[in-house]
C-alpha cells in the first residue's frame, strides 16, 4: 500500500494560514516574552487563542464536534509543525502538550458525559489540564510499570494516595488524568486506572514547581501530591486496571505531536542561522560562502527532511489503525535527536548572537535539549526498537532460511 505524503488541498491551506497566524500574531508575543510562558500569563494566553479563533485554526486536532477542525494524524503533522514555528504557537492553537493529548485520550476513552464535562471546556480552552502518571523513583518513569502511586476502593468511590512528578501544566489546571494501581504491584504490567481528579479537590496538592532547563510550556512542571484523596465512581475513565492499555491511545500519538511542534523550532533557528550566514561578511567574503558553514546548512536541512519523513510515515501507521509502535519509536528518537541537532549547529553559525538574548536560539535550545528525555529517553526507545527487531528476526519466516 502506498503512503501519500503531500497533503490534501484544504490541509495545505490551513497549514499556511496557520504559518501565517504564527508569524503575524504570535512571533511578537514570544519575542516580547523571550519565549517563557510565565511572563506572558494566562491573559496572553487567552487573547492568542481568541486570535486563533478568529483566524479559523483554533484546536485542529479536536473533533468537529467539540468545537476542531477534525484533522487526522497525517494532517496534523503538516500544521502543527506550522504552529510549532514558535514556541507560543501550540499554546495559541490549544495545540500544546499536556491539552494536545489529553483531549486526544478523551475522545477515545471518556463517556459522553465525561466528555461534556471535561473535554469540551478543554477543547475551547476554557480551562487547562495535566497528566499526573511520572512518579520520583523509584516511582513510574520511563518504566510506568513501576507505578507506585495507589487507589482504593472506599464507600462510593476511590482514594488516592500517591507522589507525583514533572507533571506539566498542573499549576492552574482545572484537573487531573491521574495514574493509580489499583490492583497488583509495582513491576506488574497491568493493575493501572486512570482517574479524572478535579483541581478544587484540597487532597490534590501542587507542592513545587521544578526548576527545568524549559520554561515554554504553560503552567511549568510540577511536583503533585494526592493525600487521600477521594473521587466518586464516575471519575474512572475508561475501565478499572486498564490503565496501561489506554497510556498507550495517549502516548503514541502525542509523541509525533511533540515531534511535529518541535521541528517547527527546527525550521525556525535554521531561518535564522540561514538569514544570519548571508548577511554577515567574513574575511571577504559572505558567511554563508564558507565550506564548514554550508555544510551545517546541508546537514540541518537534511535532519529535518528525514525528521518529517519518519514522522508521516509513523501518523499513517496510526490512521491506518495500526499500533505503530516501532515507527513511533523510531521517529521520536530520530526527531528529538535530530532537532537539538539543527539548533546547535544553528546557535554555532550565529557565533555571539547566537548564544545572546538578542535572538531566541539560546531559548530554543534550552527547550528542545529535554524532549531527549520526555516522552521516553532515547535509550529506552532504542532498547524498545532492537527488542522489536530481534523478536521479528526469532520469530519470522526468515529464521528458516538462509
Amino acid at each position: 500500500m502506498s503512503i501519500e505524503l503531500a497533503p490534501d488541498p484544504e490541509v495545505a491551506d490551513l497549514a499556511e494560514r496557520t504559518a501565517a497566524f504564527v508569524r503575524d500574531a504570535v512571533i511578537p508575543a514570544e519575542e516580547e516574552h523571550a519565549g517563557v510562558t510565565a511572563r506572558a500569563g494566562d491573559a496572553v494566553r487567552a487573547r492568542l487563542q481568541q486570535a486563533a479563533k478568529d483566524a479559523g485554526v483554533f484546536a485542529p486536532h479536536v473533533s468537529l464536534e467539540y468545537g476542531g477542525l477534525g484533522l487526522d494524524m497525517r494532517a496534523r503533522a503538516v500544521v502543527f509543525e506550522e504552529a510549532g514555528y514558535s514556541l507560543f504557537g501550540p499554546l495559541a492553537l490549544n495545540c500544546a502538550a499536556p491539552d494536545e493529548g489529553n483531549m486526544h485520550l478523551l475522545e477515545h476513552v471518556a463517556t459522553r458525559e465525561q466528555k461534556e464535562r471535561y473535554l469540551r471546556p478543554l477543547a475551547a480552552g476554557a480551562v487547562r489540564s495535566c497528566f499526573a502518571m511520572t512518579e520520583p523513583a523509584p516511582g513510574a518513569g520511563s518504566d510506568p510499570a513501576a507505578l507506585s502511586t495507589r487507589a482504593k476502593r472506599v464507600p462510593g468511590g476511590w482514594r488516592i494516595d500517591g507522589r507525583k512528578w514533572f507533571i506539566t501544566g498542573a499549576d492552574g489546571a482545572a484537573y487531573a488524568i491521574c495514574m493509580a494501581r489499583t490492583s497488583g504491584d509495582p513491576g506488574d504490567r497491568g493493575g493501572a486506572t486512570m482517574f479524572l481528579v478535579d483541581a478544587s479537590d484540597s487532597r490534590m496538592k501542587v507542592i513545587r514547581h521544578i526548576e527545568t532547563l524549559d520554561e515554554s510550556l504553560f503552567g511549568g512542571h510540577c511536583e503533585v501530591v494526592f493525600d487521600g484523596c477521594v473521587v466518586p465512581d464516575d471519575a474512572v475513565l475508561g475501565e478499572v486496571d486498564k490503565g496501561f492499555a489506554y497510556a498507550q491511545v495517549r502516548l503514541g500519538p502525542a509523541r509525533m505531536t511533540h515531534c511535529m511542534r518541535w521541528l517547527g523550532i527546527a525550521r525556525r533557528a535554521q531561518d535564522i542561522a540561514v538569514a544570519r550566514a548571508a548577511d554577515r561578511r567574513l574575511f571577504g567574503s559572505p558567511l554563508a560562502a564558507l565550506g564548514m558553514v554550508q555544510q551545517m546548512i546541508a546537514d540541518n536541512e537534511i535532519d529535518i527532511a528525514a525528521s518529517r519523513g519518519l514522522i508521516r510515515q509513523a501518523c499513517w501507521e496510526l490512521d491506518q489503525g495500526r499500533s505503530a509502535a516501532q515507527a513511533t519509536a523510531v521517529a521520536k528518537t530520530f526527531t528529538a535527536e535530530a532537532v537539538w541537532r539543527v539548533v546547535d549547529r544553528s546557535v554555532q553559525m550565529c557565533g555571539a548572537p547566537g548564544v545572546s538574548g538578542d535572538v531566541l536560539l539560546s531559548r530554543f535550545l534550552r527547550e528542545v535539549r529535554p524532549f531527549r528525555i520526555y516522552d521516553g529517553p532515547s535509550e529506552t526507545h532504542r532498547w524498545a526498537i532492537a527488542r522489536r527487531v530481534v523478536s521479528r528476526h526469532l520469530n519470522g519466516p526468515s529464521r528458516s532460511g538462509a
